[in-house]
């Protein structure tokens, strides 16, 4: 590799000829091996959206020349139509706290771009940065990229799930199967209503994250360093917000308290809190799906997921629920990347939060597994399963738990006693409950009628 020298207020460094970055970037490409893992690539686009979002204010505000501000922001385009972009975006996930490195890195990655368009010297620091902090800059990226991740992706992806399982839940509101508590057999349910429980979870899940949306779009960038401005145009965030709208098609305001959205990141630990939320949810559907498919002959066998690949590579006509696995290993992730989150939530010291760049990463990451995930739980799980109708007759012809239906007629210990001798003698409860009372048969079956019962007997 061949290098050329370059340097910044610390000295000379050597940097790889065909790197666009320069000195600072190549410092902290040096000093944090950590991972080797950069950014997320929507992280990186809402840094350079915002960088063009600046260039045009600072062009409106005569704080730099209109032909800069076009050669930053025709120098943002090209970089986001390459497919190859990331190459010139390598600094680590765990760098300095506050972002610095990364943004530094867009500077001077634009500066290079945006000198070779205008055939003149454009300064990382001194244009691209004009107006400009890390320290409020990296903090208003991330509410970019989560609030484009909720709102274009995560969102219609949820919506997606939820209209499946209704979907879906009608398609199987005729069938009747073995209500469990504790795993324990209990009262019937129709399986639609198993289903449209799991689409309320969702439901719920998506008008939390719609009501986070109005902080998560609000935006710290004006504050600068610490809060207070210095070095940006009064002007500088209610311009900044209008173009950041513009470019993106989703509304950004300045922050009503820049000091809070610098020094904190409690909205991105709310935010992270309702995906952990969306993750519980969707590891109860997946433990739900796991178990009313197991089997199919020593399980419950009540529904069969569409077979997608072989189970086992060494029994042969294995077939595992792939799906609700990877679901529930994402599950995992996002609440795991929420512990994270929180922990850097609390590193907010005086003012500035210092763990920026792994909330970003943790964030974004949840957004974006969740997003995936719910659609092929959606449709590779849950609008293709189907029902064992079968199974489902058998399981509740002998299930004593119907006997509850009794209770107001002969009493909850005398039908505790029946509920016993069936499980005993391994014989139905409509059988036992003729033995033992002097309710006529014709009147039994319509007291322990399962689909009536799912009613609440009415």
């Amino acid at each position: 590799m061949s290098y050329r020298i370059e340097a910044d207020s610390m000295g000379e460094l050597q940097v790889p000829s065909e790197a666009l970055y320069g000195a600072q970037t190549q410092r902290a490409v040096n000093n944090f091996p950590v991972s080797g893992q950069s950014l997320p690539r929507s992280f990186i686009e809402a840094l350079l959206l915002a960088k063009s979002a600046a260039a045009s204010a600072n062009a409106e505000l005569n704080l730099i020349s209109q032909e800069m501000a076009t050669a930053i922001i025709e120098s943002v385009d090209e970089l986001l139509s390459d497919p190859q972009m990331m190459r010139h975006f390598p600094v680590d996930v765990y760098q300095t706290g506050s972002g610095t490195s990364s943004n530094m890195n867009a500077n001077e990655v634009l500066a290079t771009l945006a000198s070779i368009r205008l055939v003149d010297k454009v300064g990382a620091n001194d244009h691209v940065n004009y107006g400009q902090s890390s320290n409020d800059i990296i903090p208003s990226a991330i509410h970019i990229s989560a609030a484009i991740g909720v709102e274009k992706k995560l969102l219609p992806a949820l919506t997606h799930l939820m209209t499946v399982i209704k979907a879906k839940a009608k398609d199987v509101d005729h069938h009747i199967k073995t209500g469990r508590t504790h795993l324990m057999d209990a009262m019937p349910v129709r399986m639609s209503q198993s289903l449209l429980s799991w689409a309320s979870q969702i439901e719920q899940n998506i008008k939390v994250l719609e009501a986070s949306q109005d902080a998560l779009q609000s935006l710290a960038q004006g504050g600068t360093a610490v809060g207070t401005g210095i070095n940006a145009h009064p002007e500088f965030a209610k311009k900044f917000s209008e173009n950041i709208s513009r470019l993106t098609v989703v509304k950004f305001t300045p922050a009503d308290n820049l000091f809070s959205h610098i020094g904190t990141q409690d909205i991105a630990v709310s935010v992270s809190g309702a995906l952990k939320t969306v993750a519980v949810s969707l590891l109860k559907i997946s433990n739900d799906l796991r178990w009313m498919n197991s089997g199919p002959l020593a399980g419950l066998g009540e529904i069969a997921l569409e077979a997608l690949q072989p189970g086992s590579s060494i029994m042969p006509g294995k077939v595992n629920p792939v799906i609700p696995e990877a679901t529930a290993m994402v599950a995992a992730q996002v609440i795991g990347n929420d512990s994270a989150i929180t922990i850097a939530g609390q590193s907010g010291n005086f003012e500035l939060n210092v763990m920026l760049p792994l909330i970003a990463n943790n964030l974004l990451s949840s957004i974006e597994l969740i997003s995936n995930v719910s659609v092929l739980l959606a449709d590779k799980a849950i609008a293709t399963f189907t029902v064992n109708e079968e199974a489902l007759k058998f399981a509740l012809s002998r299930n004593p738990i119907l006997v509850t239906a009794l209770n107001p007629i002969i009493g909850y210990e005398k039908a505790a006693l029946i509920a016993k001798k069936a499980y005993a003698d391994g014989r139905p409860v409509l059988d036992v409950a003729e033995q033992e009372t002097d309710i006529p048969r014709v009147e039994l079956e319509k007291l322990l009628d399962p689909t009536k019962l799912t009613h609440g007997g009415i």
